[in-house]
């Protein structure tokens, strides 16, 4: 029996339908494939994260980096401005005691205390005399001469800015004329021959030894000023601002109060 055309049309569908299915079909994925293609997601994410923390690093180092260097910046600047200000004070040093020293030398040749020195008519009489024995007091006038060439020849020293010379000679002067009408002076130039070398703490000594040892000196209202100004220089605040207020209490209108005067009004400012 031969098959009616419409089973061969139904028959020839239904092969058409599956046909049909099959090609819509999506083919099953490579389990390998999807396992290496997760591993290869997983390789970059740790990658991406270890290259953030690598420039995280870098970057935290750079700004130490930077951190240092302004640090060093803000030193080398306090060096550079300390220097300037020592600097400073050095040529300060220089000039007040250059103004000093010129000041003393007008009004009295270098010498603060007149030396006993033969008068005029005692030398005539020695003249007139000859043979006979010298007059009384000559020995001393003799000793007189001597240490005032002493203390002019270590002023002179001192004049000339041979600091370290000069405070020798003071000293050695001081040695032999302990009871010399210059000792007082002597002892104040030793002083400034430290203070001008930046030596505060050996210049205070040297100052505090007018004022214990020379009460009545004409030196002695400079003498506590430079007292207090090594205390400054030492960054003994409380101590120089005492001692400078005392010059101005016990020397009102001498050019020491109106220079002590400056000094506080400078550590003020600080």
């Amino acid at each position: 029996m031969r098959p009616s055309a419409a089973g061969l049309a139904f028959v020839a569908c239904l092969g058409v339908a599956a046909l049909a299915g099959c090609a819509t079909s999506p083919p099953q994925p490579d389990p390998v494939q999807l396992k290496l293609a997760s591993l290869d997601a997983r390789m970059t994410r740790v990658e991406r994260v270890v290259d953030n923390r690598s420039l995280l690093g870098l970057a935290n180092q750079l700004a130490a980096t930077r951190a240092d260097l302004r640090s060093v910046h803000n030193s080398l600047d306090q060096l550079r401005h300390r220097l300037n200000e020592d600097r400073k004070r050095e040529r300060d040093l220089y000039a007040d005691l250059d103004a000093r020293l010129s000041k003393l030398e007008a009004q009295n040749g270098g010498a603060g205390t007149s030396a006993a020195a033969p008068t005029a008519s005692s030398q005539g009489v020695a003249a007139a005399t000859p043979g006979s024995s010298p007059p009384q007091g000559s020995a001393a006038t003799s000793a007189a001469g001597a240490d005032q060439a002493a203390y002019q020849s270590a002023f002179d020293l001192l004049k000339a800015g041979h600091y370290g010379q000069a405070g020798s000679a003071f000293k050695q002067f001081l040695a032999a004329y302990p009871d010399s009408s210059y000792a007082d002076n002597a002892q104040y130039w030793l002083g400034e021959t430290y203070y001008v070398n930046r030596d505060f703490k050996t210049a205070r000594r040297e100052f505090q030894t007018v004022i214990d040892r020379y009460g009545r000196s004409s030196k002695l209202p400079d003498a506590m000023l430079n007292v207090g100004y090594c205390d400054d220089e030492l960054h003994r605040m409380s101590e120089a601002k005492r001692v400078l207020h005392e010059v101005l209490a016990r020397f009102p209108g001498t050019s020491a109060a109106h220079l002590a005067a400056q000094r506080l009004a400078k550590i003020k400012s600080e």
